[in-house]
């Protein structure tokens, strides 16, 4: 396995109180409500929470369980993680007590996929915890296997890595 950048982890995004992803979502005109959007957008907000708040270890495990054992994450200026067990190891490296992740409003998109799940798609920034600063910004595909009423994230894209704009 290839080891990854701190920033491989900024996506996982892959959200803080004060976080976009804990403000209700907008939805896109084409998105119906109290659909697959309404599951999703609620299954991020969940996720990222856990996320943004990680340096609890409670909390590094709730966020934890959101993904499948054999994840797979990329990061177009990391590489790629192939378990469960890497990616989280790597958010508790870099990301627990440094950051949160804000989903960026409007930008949620859902996509169902035929007997396994749902496609997450949108953009998200990076803030700082030490100074505020929200200062970098990535698109991220996010894929869900839903098994019996039980969501798991299978595979993550974080790509598109830049300054806030």
């Amino acid at each position: 396995m290839k080891k990854l950048a701190p920033m491989v982890v900024a996506l996982i995004a892959a959200t803080a109180s004060v976080s976009a992803a804990s403000a209700p979502v907008d939805r896109p005109a084409d998105q119906d409500a109290g659909s697959l959007f309404d599951t999703i957008a609620m299954l991020d907000t969940a996720v990222f929470d856990a996320f943004n708040t990680c340096s609890s270890p409670q909390q590094l495990q709730r966020h934890a369980g959101y993904f499948s054992p054999d994840v797979e994450f990329y990061h177009d200026t990391g590489g790629v993680t192939w378990s469960r067990q890497e990616m989280i190891a790597n958010t508790e490296k870099y990301v627990c007590g440094n950051f949160r992740r804000e989903l960026v409003p409007g930008t949620l998109k859902v996509f169902p996929i035929k007997g396994f799940g749902a496609i997450e798609q949108g953009s998200h920034r990076f803030c700082q915890f030490d100074n505020g600063q929200c200062d970098g910004m990535a698109d991220f595909v996010i894929v869900w296997n839903n098994q019996n009423g039980s969501w798991k994230i299978t595979r993550v894209l974080s790509y598109g890595h830049r300054a806030n704009e």
